[in-house]
């Protein structure tokens, strides 16, 4: 306990140093969202969003851009590079053991989420009048599923990518994918029914998260998928990882 202690009191410290990313990974969501409620029209309800106003219908779209920054693209690369650089291979042969670094990488990667969407709630709240999820217990178990899924995808890259630019290769890609479904890069609403539907099965699984946010029950089948999902990855990035 006291090596993993230390191993997270020294991965914090490095986050820490890079305050530009860790306030791009936290912030731009928010930003995202700023800039999008200073245009008028964007604050008027709409029967296209269920007479909600775009800023609040997009606002459960805005935290896959942090779910996915970290979960697809800090983490693997991280673990990537302590890899290529032999990091892991050392820390094998003292009490802090590989793996108490992996977790340590997993406590920050999910407090920066959390902090992520508490600052994106609280200022939706605050400057636009955006309610709060208004099914909080839905909406803490779809963010935990999506978050799971979506990390243990991360970690799956990882395993199998022997460094920092095999991880980087292997994670553009996937991170196009779950901003795509996701509603970033164009609002749900605008995409195919076919492909709406399937993006409610990709991590994180915005559905439940948009459904938990205004009020409906997540639908079960979407929180097993995110559950599966996690599983299955998880499993698998077990079985494919190496230390060196």
């Amino acid at each position: 306990m006291h090596a993993f202690g230390q191993i997270l009191k020294t991965e914090a410290k490095l986050h820490l140093r890079d305050i530009p990313t860790l306030v791009l990974t936290i912030a731009l969501p928010t930003l995202i969202l700023v800039v999008l409620g200073l245009i008028p029209s964007l604050r008027e309800p709409s029967p296209d969003f269920g007479n909600q106003s775009f800023v609040t219908y997009f606002t459960p779209s805005l935290l896959v851009i942090t779910l996915a920054m970290v979960g697809i693209n800090a983490l693997p690369t991280v673990l990537a590079t302590y890899r290529e650089r032999g990091i892991l291979r050392r820390l094998a042969t003292t009490p802090a053991s590989p793996l108490a670094l992996l977790t340590a990488q997993l406590v920050l990667a999910l407090v920066g989420i959390l902090a992520s969407a508490v600052l994106l709630a609280v200022i939706a709240r605050l400057a636009f009048g955006t309610p709060l999820p208004q099914h909080p217990l839905g909406f803490a178990v779809a963010l935990i599923l999506g978050t799971a899924a979506l990390l243990a995808v991360g970690l799956l890259v990882a395993a199998v990518a022997p460094t920092a630019k095999a991880a980087q290769a292997l994670a553009v890609p996937l991170f196009m994918v779950i901003m795509f479904f996701g509603g970033v890069y164009l609002p749900r609403f605008l995409l195919p029914d076919f492909l709406a539907d399937l993006g409610a099965y990709t991590p994180p699984g915005i559905q439940a998260l948009l459904d938990a946010w205004t009020g409906t029950a997540p639908h079960p089948l979407h929180l097993g998928i995110m559950a599966l999902i996690a599983v299955a990855a998880g499993a698998a990035a077990a079985k494919l990882f190496r230390w060196e």
